[in-house]
């Protein structure tokens, strides 16, 4: 079923949906495909759908496949310029419409109870650090996760220590994201997440004009 956005689209059960960053490609090692393949079905075994970009190639497909497969809610949210580069063929589950990388990724914050991040390219580092910058400035209070196959995401990690050391980042940069080994480790440590302390300084509510 494919729908376009609308107003309302972060539906009553958004709170059982986790946001999955991962690439459009495979990468060069089958441990990749098998982790996106795993998290799937660890996300059904523990009772969670799956938000995703909306792609069928690579990384994406194998996570929403293996959800799909094994019971689980999948909702993809596809900007219409990038049908021709992620593609849409075959779809899987639900799929929203939108007009640009914003809207996905906003209606993506809208949906999901947490992210995980599997390895990918400029495309899933750039998601995973806008929800950083975004749990830092109170946007939101959500599990951030990277599932560190491969050690593909421990020069992030060394980065962000880095920031933190050189006076960049603040103490609590550290703990911002949880770096998990494997995906079972990913999923187990949504309900353990210790979320950022709320910045009373930032007031993200709408402005009503008097």
């Amino acid at each position: 079923m494919t729908i376009a956005a609308s107003a309302d689209d972060s539906s009553s059960s958004s709170s059982s949906l986790v946001c999955v960053f991962c690439g459009s490609s495979s990468g060069n090692d089958p441990a990749y495909a098998e982790a996106a393949q795993e998290l799937g079905r660890e996300l059904v075994r523990n009772g969670y759908g799956l938000v995703y970009g909306g792609g069928t190639g690579g990384l994406m497909g194998s996570v929403a496949h293996a959800t799909s497969e094994s019971g689980g809610r999948v909702v993809g949210i596809m900007p219409r310029p990038m049908t021709s580069i992620e593609g849409c063929g075959n779809q899987v589950g639900e799929m929203i419409m939108v007009d640009s990388m914003h809207q996905r990724k906003s209606l993506m914050n809208d949906h999901a109870a947490a992210f995980i991040a599997l390895p990918g390219g400029f495309g899933t580092l750039e998601e995973l650090l806008e929800m950083t910058t975004w749990s830092k400035l109170s946007i939101h209070a959500k599990p951030l996760i990277a599932v560190n196959t491969n050690g593909y995401y421990s020069p992030l990690q060394a980065m962000i220590k880095q920031g933190v050391d050189m006076g960049f980042i603040d103490d609590s940069g550290n703990d911002t994201i949880v770096f998990c080994d494997t995906p079972a480790a990913a999923v187990a440590a949504i309900k353990t997440y210790i979320p950022q302390a709320k910045r009373d300084d930032v007031d993200w509510a709408p402005k009503v004009a008097a």
